[in-house]
């Protein structure tokens, strides 16, 4: 590896870690400061409230016995060291690598959350009337973003071959 691959690498590792630090803050808050299911009103629209997620989005595999726990921890791990190995294959791709950090400190983040907890907190909801989508935390916005990065950073590379 190059130092400028590896300048590279710290760098989105440091973005990855401040995704994370931000993460697990705003989780110890809720958790220091909120009882399960304790929310707070904040608009009309939107509430702070005490959830816990033992499965993926949208509470996948939420009801299962207890192996979803170690199956998304082992699959977290997996899928964070082939974004390092991506970084390091893609140093030159500033978009791609930001992509790759949220998506890297999100990952840890809910990770991290199920070897400590057994469960994601989660803490955001958003509402309309009676309908609330599914609670989520930073971690999960992190993920979100990534996501939508890759598929800018994609359409800009299709664009460029055209």
């Amino acid at each position: 590896m190059s130092s400028r691959g590896s300048q590279g690498l710290l760098q989105w590792l440091g973005v990855a870690a401040l995704t994370l630090l931000l993460d697990q803050f705003t989780k110890l808050l809720i958790l220091m400061n909120y009882n399960y299911g304790q929310a707070t009103y904040l608009t009309d629209w939107l509430n702070i409230v005490r959830v816990h997620n033992r499965g993926a989005a949208f509470s996948f595999l939420a009801n299962a016995d207890g192996w979803q726990r170690w199956f998304f921890i082992v699959l977290g791990v997996v899928a964070v060291l082939f974004m390092v190995y991506l970084l390091l294959s893609h140093a030159g791709q500033r978009l791609f690598c930001f992509a790759l950090a949220l998506l890297m400190g999100g990952a840890v983040g809910n990770v991290l959350d199920r070897l400590i907890h057994g469960y994601v907190v989660d803490m955001i909801d958003f509402h309309v009337g009676r309908w609330h989508f599914p609670a989520f935390n930073l971690a999960d916005t992190a993920l979100t973003l990534g996501v939508v990065f890759l598929l800018i950073d994609e359409l800009r590379r299709v664009r460029r071959t055209r």
